[in-house]
């Protein structure tokens, strides 16, 4: 079973690093240097997504060059694209939904996978598929931590912890991962899709040291 588990493989190391840099890469160029400016800002792991030409091959870049870093892929919405990501190298794949044909199929191929939810039918799914670290999508704009606490409630003796995506920012980070329920958390503000397109790169090693420090901060 390749589902992701917050005890055992990357699903424990995701949840030791906390903050997962979530990137939507354009030029191929920009791969390594966005990756270098994560990692000297405290950040060692990150979902690629597929949503540009380049993912993929930004992916198998800097896990050639750069194997510190964990690379997740995101937005599979495919069987098709579960393959090419474990090709690619990936550590771990995510959704923004729960599909089970792609769950059981990167199961078949040991890719740990873990699916978006929003709702309890999701986390319905998703557990039934084996998954019990789960991506909650769009974070923010479906309510935020009290909506999941709420929708998880009744599933807690599962023992399910979740990554929140979507809205996430330095303001809010501190509230979510006070929370037992979060393992770690997603954010695209680490490097935004224009900051990479600018190549400031000292920018993006500055919020990945805010976020690494206030992230020390809650852990003392």
């Amino acid at each position: 079973m390749s589902a992701l588990v917050p005890d055992s493989g990357p699903g424990l190391s995701l949840a030791e690093k906390k903050l997962i840099a979530v990137l939507v890469i354009d030029d191929l160029q920009a791969a390594l240097p966005v990756a270098e400016a994560l990692l000297k800002g405290g950040v060692d792991a990150m979902e690629l997504t597929l949503r540009t030409p380049v993912a993929l091959e930004a992916a198998r870049l800097i896990r050639d060059n750069l194997p510190e870093m964990m690379i997740g892929i995101g937005t599979i919405l495919n069987t098709e694209q579960a393959d090419q990501s474990k090709d690619a190298g990936a550590d771990f794949g995510v959704s923004p939904g729960v599909n089970p044909d792609v769950m059981r199929h990167a199961a078949k191929i040991s890719l740990p996978f873990g699916p978006g939810i929003m709702t309890p039918t999701d986390i319905d799914i998703a557990v039934r598929e084996g998954a019990r670290l789960l991506k909650f999508f769009p974070a923010e704009s479906s309510g935020g931590l009290p909506h999941l606490q709420n929708i998880s409630a009744p599933y807690a003796h599962l023992g399910l912890q979740f990554i929140p995506l979507g809205g996430i920012k330095i303001d809010n980070l501190k509230t979510y991962l006070e929370s037992d329920l979060i393992a770690s958390v997603g954010g695209s503000w680490l490097a935004p899709r224009d900051t990479i397109r600018d190549q400031d790169w000292g920018k993006i090693e500055t919020n990945a040291k805010d976020a690494r420090r206030l992230i020390d901060e809650i852990s003392q």
